[in-house]
């Protein structure tokens, strides 16, 4: 099974985006307009961006616009899991999973936490057995990102499941 792009390291992930820089108005003073710190990075097979522009330094908005890239890859692409993937298992105790949203593993755990729920119809505790892990615990992950709790909730409501708090 190829892997989620979300999982990818960032030199492959970069292989498959573009990058560009541009200027964008703001606080930051005479220095924020007249360089280009703004990064958007596209991943060209998805036509997914994700843009930066909140620093002053480029090299700080261009590894933000790869994070934010990171997280829109999880919540729009969908794959085909087989089963738990080694960083799942290793992040996972006993039916527990730790992540901190803010973690670099946090995109890939919550692809595949996403692609698992697709592949059952979004019924969190047929996705939980999947992953070894407690239907709480499940959705607790996928409500650290408001978006992904969102996006989940769509499904279910299509599959006349009840939304989730």
């Amino acid at each position: 099974m190829p892997m989620h792009p979300a999982s990818l390291d960032e030199a492959t992930l970069l292989k498959d985006c573009t990058t560009a820089t541009t200027r964008r108005s703001g606080p930051g003073g005479q220095h924020r307009n007249k360089v280009e710190t703004a990064v958007i990075v596209t991943h060209t097979p998805t036509g997914i961006s994700a843009e930066a522009n909140e620093r002053r330094s480029q090299q700080a908005n261009r590894q933000e616009a790869i994070a934010r890239l990171r997280l829109r890859l999880a919540l729009e692409v969908r794959t085909s899991p087989d089963g738990p993937s080694e960083l799942w298992q290793s992040r996972r105790s006993g039916s527990r999973i730790a992540v901190s949203d803010s973690h670099a593993d946090f995109p890939s755990l919550l692809a595949e936490a996403l692609d698992h729920l697709q592949a059952v119809d979004f019924d969190t505790s047929a996705a939980a057995e999947r992953l070894q892990v407690s239907a709480t615990q499940l959705v607790n992950l996928v409500r650290k990102l408001p978006a992904a709790l969102e996006l989940l909730n769509r499904e279910r409501s299509a599959r006349g499941l009840r939304p989730l708090k």
